[in-house]
Parts: structure tokens; sequence; C-alpha cells
């Protein structure tokens, strides 16, 4: 048996305080091995180092110390999940603290009124998803959702297509966390995307076959404003007042050919070529993303997917699907279920967000989480 540690010892090791151990004995967190009958002196076992060390980690979340207790008591996966909705959890609240910020800076610098506060006080409620499908050995989509920042991402098939959508992904991750004025919104979201593409070229620049090649459709939010940003046939879609409406535009050979008046839509549908991009992330520079700017309205429902839902299940399937009363989560479920029952040839990536009023929850956020 390995010799106790004091208090003191214990705290040093831990990078603890004695007066924070204290308080953990007190509150049931982290009992010492052994006390001093007569002079109360607290003695630690070596082995207790990794959840004092996890509680103070906890306790640089901020999270408080009743949850801490519970993550405490799960095993590793489950306090995995915990600590990661609780993350959620806080994002979606910073993010409603700096809406409010940057009204009442907007409001007091003569900018605003009142009234523009309860318009711009929105959150969302999301939930994304990856799946492999029926047909493919691997998975080249990723799909993301956190409380300002929803993409989806569909890498071409072959060496480094799962690398380049992550990294699509990934590029665009911090802007979660930047204060953005709604106006600013577009300005940025062009920013990262190209930095994205500088990221597809270094994955490019280290691949045997020199080529890395992904689609991105994404939403940034500020406020009750959304910035779009879409690259090649990923889609989003907008669900008001129980109507389905496509808000992008496919970067595909076949979709200019039907633009062109020279293919019908059914036409389209099973053309050997539908697949073929025109606009993608490439990284070879000069990337020419759609950007557009939307006002969302409380009640709306948003999906972003890869063409590995859209072009198996017709518009009719996706909109039954999205306006029914199921949250985010089961709506996901449903849709890639529909996928499967047509078979699944490809990569499915899908994510579903509900634009809630603030006041109407008391916890906007994650209702799933992400995936690739």
């Amino acid at each position: 048996m390995r010799p106790l540690l004091t208090i003191g010892m214990f705290a040093q090791a831990a990078r603890l305080s004695p007066k924070a151990l204290r308080l953990y004995d007190e509150l049931g967190l982290l009992r010492p091995a052994a006390v001093d009958g007569e002079s109360g002196y607290r003695f630690y076992d070596p082995a207790q180092l990794e959840r004092a060390r996890l509680i103070a980690w906890l306790r640089r979340l901020g999270m408080p110390l009743a949850r801490i207790r519970r993550v405490c008591e799960l095993p590793a996966p489950a306090a995995a999940a915990e600590i990661a909705g609780y993350w959620e959890q806080v994002l979606a609240e910073t993010a409603a603290r700096g809406q409010l910020a940057t009204f009442l800076v907007d409001y007091l610098a003569g900018r605003g009124s009142p009234v523009e506060m309860s318009a711009t006080m929105l959150g969302i409620r999301y939930a994304a998803r990856s799946e492999t499908g029926l047909v493919r050995t691997s998975n080249e989509d990723t799909a993301y959702a956190g409380p300002r920042l929803l993409a989806v991402a569909d890498g071409v098939r072959g060496p480094g297509g799962d690398l380049a959508s992550a990294a699509a992904v990934e590029a665009l991750r911090p802007l979660e966390t930047l204060a953005v004025p709604a106006e600013d919104l577009l300005g940025v979201l062009a920013e990262a995307v190209e930095e994205a593409d500088r990221a597809i070229g270094q994955l490019a620049a280290s691949s045997p076959e020199g080529s890395a090649v992904t689609t991105l459709t994404a939403l940034l939010w500020s406020g009750s404003r959304l910035a779009l940003v879409h690259i090649g046939d990923t889609r989003a879609y907008l669900v008001r007042d129980g109507e389905l409406f496509q808000i992008t535009h496919d970067h595909t050979f076949v979709q200019s050919l039907v633009d062109e008046g020279r293919l019908t839509l059914e036409e389209a549908a099973s053309h050997p070529q539908r697949s073929l991009l025109i606009r993608a992330l490439t990284g070879t520079g000069g990337v020419q993303p759609d950007l557009s700017l939307h006002e969302a309205v409380a009640g709306d429902r948003y999906l972003l997917c890869s063409d590995g839902l859209s072009a198996v299940v017709p518009a009719e399937s996706l909109c039954e699907a999205l306006t029914g009363s199921e949250g985010p989560q089961q709506v996901l479920e449903e849709l890639v279920t529909r996928a499967y029952a047509a078979g699944a040839p490809d990569n499915i990536a899908c994510v579903v967000a509900d634009v809630i009023g603030l006041e109407a929850s008391a916890d906007p956020g994650r209702d799933g989480g992400r995936g690739r």
C-alpha cells in the first residue's frame, strides 16, 4: 500500500489549495482517505489525484459543484457526454448574453430601440448526424451544429475526402465564440470560407494524389439574422408556416443544364453526371461561394444536408418529416430512416435546427449533437 499524503502534499500534487480540499470534503466531492482522530488532520491516497484533478478542471470550466458531483459519479463515456452537454449550454447562454450586450450597445449608442430587442432575442435548438449509408465503406460527410453555427460538408469520394470535409467545417468553428455584429456576418463568413479553402489546399499538397475537394453549406447566426454560405451540392432548406423552401442552388453540371432549359428536373435526377460539381472548395484559391443574409423568425426550421439525403428522399417526403411536432433529434432520426428506406447509396449528413424565442425556453441549445 502506498503511503498516504498529507493535505499539503496532496494539494500541491493536485494543484489545489488545502482550503478547496476541505470544501470538497464537506460537500462529499472528495473525501480524505483517512483523518487523524486527535488532530483532525486529513490524509489522501495518491490514487485520489485523478479525481482531484478532474474536479479542478471542471471548476476551471465554471461547472457548478453539484453538477461536478454528478459527473464524478458517472462512468467515463457518460461523464464525457455530460461535460459536452454542459459546455454546449454555456455556449448557448454566452451567445444569448452576447445578443443582449449587442442590443444594449446599439441602443445606448442611438442605433436601436426597445422594440428591436424583442425581435433579436432568438435562439436555436439543433441536432446533427452523419451516417455511412448502406453502400459506402467510408464516410466523407461531416455535420456540425452549435449555438451559432450549423454546417454540412461532403468530401469528394477518394483519399482525403473525409479530411477535406472535416477541415472545411473546422475552419468555421472559431466563429462560434467570435462576437460578430449582424452587419458583419457575411464578411466574416466569407473570410472563414477562404481559410477553409487554404486548409484544404494544405491537405491537397500533402496527399499523394495532390487534390482534396469538398462541398460546404453553413449558417452563422447573430440575433435574428443569419448568414448563409454555400458551394457545391450540399443544401439548405427552410420550413416556414408549413412550407418547405430550398434556399441554396446546386453547383452541379446537371443543374446548369436545368438552368439553361436543356434538361428537366426529372431528367436531371437520373442523369449519369448528376454528381459532377462545377464549384467546390478545392484549395486552389479564388473560391466563389454563394453568400446571402436572411431574417430568422421564431418557429422556422432549417435543414442542412448532403445529397445522400436530398438525392434519394423527395421534397414532399422531406417536408412531411420536417413539419411534424417532434424535436430536431427525432426529425433527424426520421430523415435518416427515410434515406435508408430509399437504399441509402451515399453517405448521409444532416443538421436540423429550430428557431425559438429565447424567452420561451430556459434551455435553448442542443437537442442532439454533431457527427462525421
